[in-house]
């Protein structure tokens, strides 16, 4: 009994002594193997259901128009599973500190489905962008991607290409 009262004492010491670094690098760690998770299902496996319980309620994508509230970021990230067939999201690399993460990543797809109100041009596209985001009590409450919307929109068709 003493064994193990006297592990327990040294295992809450550790704990309680460990620096606010350590716990962000931690959190940091859950929240990207969460976030990773959720994108790969999310669009590589196509089932968007996860995106209901992944966002908090007043969750943001800043983009233009914003998006606010968990069932408006799913709708908005949906049109990439209906858009495109063929998907694929690779995340080429991602690190958090604590609740804030930044992921650089690549989408390769066929445009057979409509995506944001444009029609399916059968074209495919291969683009690089990065996400910031921030968590909140392990789920993602903002968002906001950079992407070049010219290169997507010039290999839709629906800009020329440039000389």
């Amino acid at each position: 009994m003493k064994k193990i009262i006297l592990t327990l004492c040294v295992a809450a010491g550790l704990v309680s002594c460990t620096s606010e670094a350590d716990q962000n690098a931690i959190k940091g760690t859950a929240n990207v193997a969460y976030y990773s998770r959720v994108w790969e299902v999310a669009v590589n496996e196509g089932r968007t259901n996860i995106l209901d319980s992944a966002y908090t309620d007043d969750a943001v994508l800043h983009t233009v128009p914003e998006v606010k509230g968990k069932a408006a970021c799913k709708a908005y990230y949906s049109n990439f599973v209906t858009g495109f067939s063929d998907r694929q999201f690779i995340v080429k690399e991602m690190f958090a500190d604590g609740d804030k993460l930044v992921k650089h990543w690549q989408f390769k797809g066929k445009h057979t489905g409509d995506f944001f109100g444009i029609p399916a041009t059968g074209k495919t596209v291969d683009v690089i962008g990065c996400t910031i985001a921030k968590m909140k009590d392990g789920k993602i409450a903002e968002e906001q991607d950079f992407m070049d919307n010219m290169v997507l929109m010039t290999q839709l068709g629906l800009l020329p290409a440039s000389k």
